[in-house]
């Protein structure tokens, strides 16, 4: 008799599938119409929270992700619940502190998370030790990750040393985290066999079908000892999702050793169900090839390549795009070898498209890479050559610690901060702490919907492109070239998960910032009160003063968080380096600041008031 060795699967339907085919446009009501159904299939486990969903729910669907959470578990009761957690990003795109770290794993493992798939981008364990000791107190399976991707450092033996830190540390298995769809089969089988050689846990694949290998990868690793492995069902697979339930059950049940509970007449219901629900996602999707060349090719995530083709669209430079690919590896070299997940993506990506569009290596060099190179995402998988950090950083000191040490606890200023009134629950507070400006448009929604805008709203692309200006600005064929390039940095930026581009050449500075810890410079978005009538129509011609104007399209704030004060009112002294005000785009607040002592003449836009690039913001006079 042969002896059968058992084989799991975990289903991503519900989270990793819709957030890689739909933006993760995939609403409550929808998961809880067909959850019973996909509890009596019989998985492993079923992804339904985590990446990029707590973002989407508050910011585009006008749901609060605890709720779902919530719901959920009420209706799948007898297969666990998993959820990606970015380490100590948590669920956003920053580090936040171990206090908020602390209160979101518990506080998910109370509403029914059971196990906790945690990643760090870099493999820094540095960046894991509080999430996997948050999680071991709560008594939940604590998964944890290696990031796959190739490089001259990145070897089996790599990849083994780092799995051994995170088991010294105490996880219950592990997954090989292919987010590029880059693990080719022979490699699959390699990586398994020397991991289940060295290690006593089980094993857990996931790949994405980006490049057309993960099917025969999951086979492979399986051969190899694999334990687990993450599909979804057909109408949900493939393109840059993962494989088909499906495909791999038909394969699976060939093995005479292999032990597969799950059968395919199991998932024809919650195949059928998605394919109905596909059809109404149109908007929200977008065409992607069953195969990204690009992928095989170059080794890059196929959103990375999305967001670099949106960035030179954006500046009319889609004939860079060959280049621009051909940079991303001399970037990521330079910067240590960076796995492609986010944030480190990002911020290879738009490294990679500066250097090209300005014709000069690191000419511009974001705020971020600067963080990176400075360690505040954690090691880089290779040390830094000097040469490429004395031009990045200049005189500006790295840190050796962990990054998280540097931050100090928010949760008792958010509790101080956030208005008691549109409290609701303890959740609320840990929402806020993640996304404050999102988080406060939603509970003001959610406490008067017929007086506030929804957050989608506000945040919504499709949403705004069917509406007109709020503010509508005269135009003129000619603008200076200073405003023509703060323009096109802005477009750059607004397509990016970057924090901070600066910007210094003789004597002018700009800074175009994404949070309200950095800065916009002033000095160069200024035109005097006699040309202002020549360049957005009406003025009153008695007005003495200068016109700051909107480096962006977005939405003006006053103060720089919902309950405090603003940063400045009319009549006000403002000094150098003092922020004026916050215009936030496409998920980032950039903060405006003076560059010269000024008095405040007059504000021009309200409070949360949508502003278009040049929208005049303020009359100052310089003192």
């Amino acid at each position: 008799m042969i002896k059968k060795r058992k084989i799991a699967i975990t289903d991503t339907t519900l989270r990793d599938a819709p957030q890689s085919l739909w933006a993760t446009r995939i609403r409550t009501d929808e998961i809880i119409e067909i959850a019973k159904d996909i509890d009596d299939v019989g998985y492993n486990s079923v992804e339904v929270w985590g990446g990029a969903t707590f973002d989407v729910m508050l910011r585009y669907l006008d749901e609060d992700p605890w709720n779902r959470l919530k719901k959920v578990k009420e209706v799948i009761k007898k297969t666990p619940l998993q959820m990606l957690l970015r380490g100590q990003n948590v669920v956003g795109y920053k580090n936040y502190p171990d206090d908020v770290l602390e209160a979101f794993i518990f506080k998910a493992a109370e509403f029914g998370i059971d196990i906790f798939r945690v990643f760090d981008a870099l493999n820094d364990v540095r960046n894991l030790e509080s999430s996997f000791k948050f999680v071991k107190k709560t008594g939940k399976h604590l998964q944890g990750t290696i990031c796959y991707t190739i490089s001259p450092v990145h070897t089996i033996e790599y990849y083994i040393e780092r799995a051994k830190q995170q088991v010294n540390i105490g996880i219950d298995s592990l997954c090989i985290k292919d987010m590029s769809g880059i693990l080719s089969p022979k490699m699959a089988y390699e990586l398994v066999l020397g991991l289940k050689s060295e290690l006593k846990i089980p094993i857990q694949m996931h790949c994405h079908s980006s490049s057309g290998m993960a099917t025969a990868a999951y086979v492979k690793a399986i051969e190899a000892g694999a334990d687990v492995i993450d599909c979804a069902v057909a109408p949900m697979a493939l393109f840059t999702s993962q494989p088909p339930v499906e495909s791999l059950v038909a394969i699976l049940r060939e093995y005479e050793d292999i032990d597969l509970s799950i059968q395919l007449n199991d998932v024809v219901k919650v195949s059928e169900y998605f394919e109905r629900v596909s059809y109404k996602k149109k908007d929200y999707t977008k065409m992607q090839n069953l195969i990204d060349i690009s992928v095989v090719i170059h080794q890059i995530p196929g959103g990375m390549v999305s967001n670099l083709l949106t960035q030179l669209e954006q500046q009319k430079a889609l004939d860079k795009l060959e280049e621009v690919l051909n940079e991303v590896p001399k970037v990521r070299k330079d910067l240590g070898y960076p796995p492609l997940v986010t944030p480190t993506s990002q911020i290879v990506g738009t490294q990679a498209v500066f250097n090209v569009l300005t014709g000069e290596r690191y000419k511009i060099v974001p705020e971020e890479v600067k963080n990176y190179v400075a360690g505040f995402y954690g090691r880089p998988p290779v040390p830094i050559n000097d040469k490429i950090k004395k031009m990045i950083l200049g005189d500006r000191k790295e840190i050796t610690t962990r990054p998280a040490d540097n931050l100090e606890p928010m949760m008792p200023k958010v509790k101080k901060e956030l208005d008691p009134s549109l409290v609701r629950s303890e959740e609320d507070y840990i929402t806020y702490a993640l996304f404050p400006e999102i988080a406060l448009t939603y509970f003001k929604w959610r406490d008067n919907p017929t007086k506030n805008p929804a957050p989608s709203d506000v945040y919504d692309p499709l949403k705004k492109q069917k509406e007109e200006p709020k503010i509508v600005v005269e135009t003129v064929k000619e603008t200076t070239s200073i405003v023509k390039e703060i323009s096109e940095l802005a477009k750059i930026i607004d397509t990016t998960r970057v924090d901070l581009i600066e910007f210094e050449e003789k004597d002018r500075r700009i800074k175009l910032s994404a949070n309200s810890n950095t800065t916009v410079g002033t000095s160069n978005l200024i035109e005097t009160a006699s040309h202002k009538e020549n360049r957005i129509g009406k003025s009153d011609k008695s007005e003495i003063g200068e016109t700051i104007k909107s480096p962006m399209v977005g939405t003006f704030y006053r103060k720089p968080s919902p309950d405090a004060e603003p940063f400045v009112k009319e009549g006000d002294i403002v000094e150098p380096g003092k922020p004026i005000c916050i215009i936030e785009a496409m998920k980032m607040f950039n903060q405006i600041e003076a560059e010269k002592k000024m008095k405040i003449l007059k504000v021009l836009v309200d409070n949360g008031q949508a502003v278009e690039f040049g929208t005049p913001l303020f009359v100052v006079e310089y003192l």
